[in-house]
């Protein structure tokens, strides 16, 4: 790290899993009284989902300098890419990281997931460039499993997915969070109130991930008109482009694409309906709201089902068949009066199940890392 400051590359991008993590971490640096100044180059897949998470990134970190860089595996209509497609590109996309980390003189790379990382991950290594992961998930993605060996660190969310015999390379930390969501434990209803809502009636959240979930979607369009009978609020975020996919209005609806203002939802929740992303589920525990969580059922290691399992009785796993009317029934007694108790055993586990906010031990090391004093 020079005297000037830390230079830090991010690489991570494609999915909003393999961004928010970074942006936490920022936020983490730019609370810290007195921080190091910081030179910030970010390695994204190019991905319209980047374009709207990282929206104004530039001026939230002003006067940091930012950079972005894309590096291109993905095809271009999106999708994942073919194992020869990977292999063809990865070599010119590993040159293209490394003169872009020679022009900005990095001091650490950091892994947030994803193939993005690969690429990024080789030129830092043929640079001499310390590497550090971090793994959310609780299983393992490719990319960490691939690029562990280079690394100085690995910084894992929770336990299971260390190696066994693992060795210092290996840190348990937790997943950052933003500092916003901080440990709230009880439903904020000024934050209800400001988002537009009756404060005196219970408020569903509905968050299908960056990309939305059409079956989250399908469920409350089809039994919003239960809650509604119910007094039952709801905030449907739906997803980009998905407006179609939304409830029909109604009074005490709220429909959006998509939402910045994330701790102030969960804060003034009753209840949350989400998918199982780490990232979604690490603000879930920090701010202890209660949620029933519905994995996405088509990844074959099922890790979104395993980063819910981690909250314990602090969530209910529903599965996506599941969706049904027995299951509205359920969620309108849980978010009633009759729930209340069921409510507050479920924020109690999850301040028990979550762990401290990682942003600053993560941050510690790195720091670390760029000034030699790490092994």
């Amino acid at each position: 790290m020079s005297t000037q400051g830390l230079r830090l590359a991010l690489a991570g991008g494609g999915t909003g899993g393999h961004l928010v993590p970074g942006l936490a971490l920022l936020d983490h640096w730019a609370q810290q009284k007195g921080s190091t100044p910081l030179d910030l180059l970010w390695f994204q897949s190019g991905r319209a989902v980047e374009q709207r998470v990282l929206e104004g990134l530039e001026a939230r970190l002003a006067p940091t300098p930012v950079e972005r860089v894309q590096l291109s595996l993905e095809p271009p209509g999106g999708g994942a890419p073919s194992t020869a497609r990977v292999l063809l590109h990865l070599l010119p996309q590993a040159l293209l990281a490394r003169r872009a980390l020679i022009a900005h003189k990095s001091d650490v790379l950091l892994g947030l997931g994803g193939l993005t990382s690969v690429p990024a991950a080789l030129a830092a290594r043929s640079l001499g460039i310390p590497i550090a992961l971090l793994e959310i998930n609780a299983t393992p993605g490719r990319a960490t499993r691939l690029l562990a060996p280079l690394t100085k660190r690995v910084f894992h969310a929770t336990e299971g997915t260390c190696p066994p015999k693992s060795s210092e390379r290996h840190k348990i930390t937790g997943a950052p969070v933003a500092p916003a969501f901080r440990r709230q434990r009880t439903e904020d209803l000024a934050a209800r109130k400001a988002l537009g809502f009756d404060p005196t009636r219970p408020l569903l959240v509905v968050l299908g991930g960056s990309q939305g979930a059409q079956s989250l979607n399908r469920f409350i369009t089809q039994h919003d008109h239960e809650f509604a009978a119910q007094g039952i609020s709801v905030f449907q975020v739906v997803g980009p482009k998905r407006s179609s996919e939304g409830a029909p209005p109604r009074p005490g609806l709220q429909v959006v694409e998509y939402s910045r203002d994330v701790p102030a939802l969960l804060a003034a929740a009753t209840l949350v309906l989400c998918r199982g992303g780490a990232s979604t589920l690490a603000e879930v525990g920090a701010v202890g709201t209660p949620a029933v969580v519905v994995p996405y059922p088509h990844h074959a290691d099922r890790h979104q089902e395993r980063n819910a399992a981690l909250l314990g009785e602090g969530c209910l796993i529903v599965q996506e068949q599941d969706l049904n009317q027995d299951r509205c029934a359920q969620l309108g007694e849980l978010l009633s009066g009759k729930g209340e108790e069921q409510r507050s055993a479920m924020r109690r586990a999850l301040g028990q199940a979550s762990p401290p906010n990682a942003g600053e031990s993560i941050l510690r090391e790195i720091q670390g890392l760029c000034a030699g004093s790490l092994a």
